[in-house]
C-alpha cells in the first residue's frame, strides 16, 4: 500500500508577504503600453535573466485552454509580438479562436501584468526581418522542428539539423511555416503585491478607442 503523503507539507513554508512597493492611480501612465514599458525597464534593471518571458494562453474552438512560456520580441502601441511555428498547437488554437492572454510575472519585484486581446499574424516581411537577426543555429532549428508533433528520438532531430546545415551553409531563408503573431490589447491589468494580501490591482480596458482605468479588489 502506498504511503499516504500530503503535498501540503511541502507547501506550508512557502508563504511570504509582499512589501517591496505599492501602486497608486495617481502614479499610473494614462497609456497602458507606457506603463508596461516603465515596469519592463525596471525588470531589466532588476537583473531578470529573461524579463521578456511571458505565459501565452490560448484556447481552441471548443474553449479548451493551453498555456506555454514564450518570449516577447517587440511591443508598441500596436501590440505585443512573439514568434513561433505556424503548425504548432498554439497556432492551431489561434486559427480556430484568435484571442489570447499574456502573463508576465516578475517575482523579485512582486509584480505581474496581464494582457488580453485579439491575435493576428504579422507580415512576412516583418517576420523575415526578425528571422535574419537570429543566430545561425536558431534559424536552422526553426526549419528542423516540426513543433508539437511526436519525435521518435533526439537523433532524428539532430540528423535533420545536419542535413539543413549542408543545405543552408550560410544564408538561411525564412521557413514558410514560421513567423510572428501580434496580440492587440483590449485589456491590461497591473498587479503589485502588498502586505496581508491586500494587493494593488489596476485594470485598463479599451472603450471606444480610450483606455478606462479602474482599481480592482485584490
Amino acid at each position: 500500500m502506498a504511503e499516504d503523503y500530503s503535498f501540503r507539507e511541502l507547501l506550508k513554508d512557502t508563504h511570504r508577504d509582499y512589501k517591496k512597493s505599492s501602486l497608486d492611480i495617481n502614479n499610473l501612465c494614462k497609456n497602458p503600453t507606457e506603463q508596461f514599458n516603465k515596469w519592463f525597464e525596471e525588470a531589466i534593471k532588476a537583473g531578470f535573466p529573461d524579463p521578456n518571458a511571458m505565459c501565452l494562453s490560448t484556447a481552441n474552438k471548443n474553449g479548451k485552454p493551453s498555456s506555454r512560456m514564450v518570449l516577447l520580441k517587440d511591443f508598441d502601441n500596436n501590440g505585443f509580438v512573439f514568434y513561433t511555428n505556424y503548425e504548432s498547437r498554439k497556432a492551431a488554437d489561434i486559427e480556430e479562436n484568435p484571442y489570447g492572454a499574456l502573463l508576465f510575472f516578475w517575482d523579485v519585484l512582486e509584480r505581474q501584468v496581464r494582457i488580453e486581446g485579439r491575435i493576428e499574424k504579422i507580415s512576412i516581411e516583418e517576420s523575415d526581418k526578425y528571422f535574419q537577426t537570429r543566430p545561425y543555429t536558431s534559424k536552422i532549428g526553426a526549419w528542423a522542428s516540426k513543433q508539437s508533433r511526436e519525435l521518435r528520438s533526439r537523433f532524428t532531430l539532430l540528423r535533420e539539423v545536419a542535413k539543413l546545415m549542408l543545405k543552408y551553409p550560410i544564408y538561411v531563408p525564412l521557413p514558410p511555416n514560421w513567423g510572428g503573431y501580434r496580440l492587440i490589447p483590449e485589456l491590461f491589468e497591473f498587479w503589485q503585491g502588498r502586505p496581508n494580501r491586500l494587493h494593488d490591482r489596476f485594470q485598463y480596458r479599451l472603450i471606444e478607442y480610450n483606455w478606462e482605468i479602474k482599481r480592482l479588489y485584490p
